[in-house]
């Protein structure tokens, strides 16, 4: 659905959430691969420490909440490098919740994050890439998205937001030669999911994570989902009726 991706050398990429879990992992994956990859995150301390392994690395502050941070450094990367290849937006957040629990100003803090900011970085990074008429975008979103979830009164709707939002970038980029690649992540170990105090099914680390997402580019895969076997289950299980999908639910996850 995508054009193959044959070769990372010499690539420019610039990853938005790059400091930590899936977002490190994934630079460093391509970084090895011959890629050129600018890092951005709010944390610049933790970014250097990364792309100092890396002569091909360049860390950059970014709030992704911040649109100035956002548009200033996307300029700075076109006026160095000409234009962008790839852009890959893993920032995001969560936090658990409950309908008993609801707490509206995490609501906001959630939306403000996993919605508005990815508009914002799509602001900043789509007119350059319309204007060369190549290169790609990819956003992480998560399975969580794909149905009602426990715990997951917020985040869930968010990334349910952001699984729309790749199939309309998807259906509008295509034709004019721009690749999208929408990424569903189910539980991965990182500093995001360690407070869960739940059972994660098929928990996957973050280097086999950033290693799905790289295969599934190359493979020019639109829909990059791993792991497998539960992020199958779960879009599988969203096809029955509801009286069974919430007995599958509350039976596998015991809420």
């Amino acid at each position: 659905m995508n054009p193959v991706i044959r070769d990372w050398q010499g690539k420019r990429i610039w990853i938005i959430g790059a400091s930590s879990g899936i977002g490190e992992e994934t630079a460093r994956l391509l970084l090895t691969l011959g890629a050129r990859v600018a890092l951005s995150a709010r944390k610049l301390v933790q970014l250097k420490k990364i792309a100092a392994d890396y002569p091909m690395a360049e860390a950059m502050a970014v709030d992704i909440c911040d649109h100035a941070s956002l548009v200033a450094c996307h300029a700075h990367l076109i006026e160095k490098w000409g234009s962008i290849d790839l852009v890959l937006v893993v920032a995001g957040s969560y936090n658990e919740m409950r309908a008993d629990s609801l707490d509206l100003a995490a609501v906001n803090r959630l939306i403000d994050i996993n919605v508005r900011g990815v508009y914002q970085c799509l602001d900043a990074v789509l007119p350059a890439l319309l204007k060369q008429g190549c290169g790609g975008i990819g956003i992480v979103g998560s399975v969580a998205g794909l149905s009602g979830l426990p715990k997951a009164l917020v985040y869930g709707p968010t990334k349910a937001a952001i699984i729309n939002l790749c199939e309309c970038l998807y259906l509008d980029l295509r034709p004019k030669n721009i690749a999208v690649y929408m990424i569903n992540p189910g539980f991965v170990e990182t500093p995001m999911t360690a407070g869960n105090d739940f059972k994660m099914p098929a928990l996957m680390s973050a280097p086999a994570a950033a290693l799905a997402i790289v295969k599934g580019m190359q493979r020019g895969d639109f829909h990059i989902h791993f792991p497998h076997r539960f992020t199958n289950w779960l879009r599988l299980a969203r096809l029955l009726p509801y009286r069974s999908y919430f007995y599958l639910v509350h039976k596998v996850t015991g809420l």
